[in-house]
């Protein structure tokens, strides 16, 4: 390649960044009010704009559509691939909470060198979700398929219908037939060998099928040194919220002896 071509392939980037930025800048605000410009600015980096341009060149995904969900470390996109909707997880670089989660990479065997740097801890959580939605999947446990990685962006199946996300626990009906599916989940997870690490009605959705458990990031390997206290926790999350839905649930610590016999 020539200088020719550096400013050519330079100028390409630029355009491919600015029509991407103005594509995905084009949704209304989100519940949380996490404002688009925002997402923009926070999210859609020109290194992450190049990863989504590359994986609709290598035909991952067909286009992307505007963002359906946000929290303090990731934002969801609304992608589609051969007329399939994927959810689009992209990880915020710029953020400083993944410096938090080191808890959750530092003793799990699965990782053990871990190279200095907010965006190499970035990657290596979005490295960390796939491998454990894969182990789950894998498992057959009631997880969103994972599709493709590349570098902080997750391909995965998206769980619900035009764009719009399946309603989670939190925001449903939720009965005595789904706290016995949610235990059982934590039970078939254990023995698959992770334990969630942030079990919750926010992180579950309910499905007409039954329920979905996402954002495995927090995932960690059953030989953990803390896999046992993140477990009680992930039990004692659970069992909160299905009690103030007046649902009879049983004692967390029986729960818990029952999964780590």
């Amino acid at each position: 390649m020539n200088l020719h071509d550096d400013f050519v392939l330079d100028d390409l980037d630029s355009k491919t960044e600015s029509r991407m930025h103005k594509k995905l800048a084009r949704k209304k605000k989100l519940e949380d009010g996490f404002k688009g410009n925002k997402v923009v600015n926070e999210v859609l980096d020109k290194s992450t704009v190049m990863t989504l341009y590359k994986m609709i060149r290598n035909h991952v995904i067909s286009y992307v559509n505007g963002p359906i969900s946000a929290g303090k470390e990731s934002v969801v996109f609304w992608g589609v691939a051969d007329d399939a909707d994927v959810a689009l997880k992209i990880y915020l670089v710029s953020t400083s909470n993944f410096k938090k989660r080191e808890a959750y990479i530092a003793g799990d065997p699965r990782f053990s060198r871990i190279k200095k740097g907010t965006r190499n801890l970035v990657y290596l959580w979005a490295s960390k979700e796939f491998r454990n939605l894969s182990l789950c999947h894998g498992a057959g446990l009631p997880v969103p398929k994972p599709i493709h990685l590349s570098k902080n962006v997750l391909a995965m199946e998206f769980v619900g219908e035009g764009g719009a996300p399946c309603k989670t626990l939190l925001d449903s009906e939720a009965g005595a037939e789904d706290y016995s599916q949610a235990v059982l989940i934590l039970e078939q997870m254990y023995e698959a060998g992770l334990v969630h690490g942030d079990y919750s009605e926010y992180n579950i959705f309910k499905t007409e099928s039954g329920l979905r458990v996402f954002d495995l990031g927090s995932a960690v390997d059953t030989r953990h040194p803390n896999s046992a206290e993140f477990l009680k926790r992930d039990i004692n999350n659970i069992t909160r919220f299905f009690h103030k839905r007046g649902v009879q649930v049983e004692e967390p610590d029986v729960i818990l002896g029952r999964i780590l016999k």
